[in-house]
């Protein structure tokens, strides 16, 4: 059977793609003014630091809980519980997420306002999730989908009561910038278990697998890069709307009199542009 320490599943599946994605980025960059690249620099540092903030709680506590462990020697050195690899990859998969995004269309919503009554409903959807996920953890074959589900609810809700009609209205490229990195790392996921870097116990999981991936896996690395991609939208739509920036999207052509883009700072219609688009800025 083939080893893998935790630093070298780093070494062959998250450092290569970063590498690959960041070298296309930078040939790409022209696509976005600097700005829009500063306002995404500065939403994957918070993107970062909170995800690293609010995981490393719930990874230890899952850890000295037994519902993973992993393999003798596969590891550096822990802190508190977790390995250091494990803070590592904490750090390293919004980065992964992000650079995939940048090379995706620039979102945008449009002149999408959000009332509070959708703000209460993206709330509630948000605690459904939780619910379910205390309500699951009742029993020690759903234990581990439940802290998943329980741990993801209050992020949820808090990214779609802030703004779920935005993250709706850039439905198609939300998840492509989820999806893609989100199949990635299920089948990394996959061989780092089939070689034991980590082990998920059996008690408690349900047992069902998804292409032969733990249920609980393909979930846990679903929300994760859900929060990434929700995160990073919602914050460049924040600094658009409040003029932070003068260009986080990149101005796209009217392709109908009734279309509405975004211009710099200002949202116009096209029908209300007169000026030839040679001239427009």
């Amino acid at each position: 059977m083939i080893r893998l320490s935790y630093l070298a599943f780093h070494a062959v599946f998250v450092v290569p793609p970063l590498v690959v994605l960041a070298a296309v980025a930078w040939r790409r960059r022209a696509r976005l003014d600097r700005d829009a690249w500063r306002a995404r620099g500065l939403g994957l540092v918070v993107l970062a630091l909170v995800a690293l903030v609010y995981t490393t709680p719930w990874d230890n506590y899952l850890i000295e809980r037994g519902v993973w462990w992993y393999g003798d020697g596969t590891v550096v050195a822990t802190v508190w519980l977790a390995p250091v690899e494990e803070y590592l990859f904490m750090l390293l998969q919004p980065v992964l997420a992000v650079l995939w995004v940048s090379l995706l269309a620039a979102p945008n919503p449009g002149a999408v306002s959000v009332t509070l009554r959708q703000r209460a409903v993206g709330v509630a959807a948000g605690s459904l999730v939780l619910l379910v996920g205390v309500v699951l953890l009742r029993d020690a074959p759903t234990y581990y989908l439940g802290a998943i589900l329980a741990w993801a609810g209050p992020v949820l809700a808090l990214q779609w009561g802030f703004g779920w009609p935005v993250l709706w209205a850039t439905r198609r490229t939300l998840a492509l910038g989820v999806g893609v990195p989100t199949l990635y790392l299920w089948a990394a996921d996959w061989v780092a278990i089939d070689v034991g870097v980590w082990v998920i116990s059996e008690t408690y999981t349900t047992g069902a697998t998804l292409f032969g991936l733990p249920v609980e896996e393909a979930v846990f690395f679903l929300v994760t890069n859900l929060f990434v991609v929700q995160g990073l939208f919602l914050f460049l739509w924040v600094l658009e709307r409040w003029g932070w920036t003068s260009q986080v999207a990149a101005p796209v052509a009217p392709s109908a009199p009734s279309e509405t883009t975004w211009v710099h700072d200002r949202t116009v219609r096209a029908d209300d542009v007169r000026a030839p688009a040679s001239e427009r800025r």
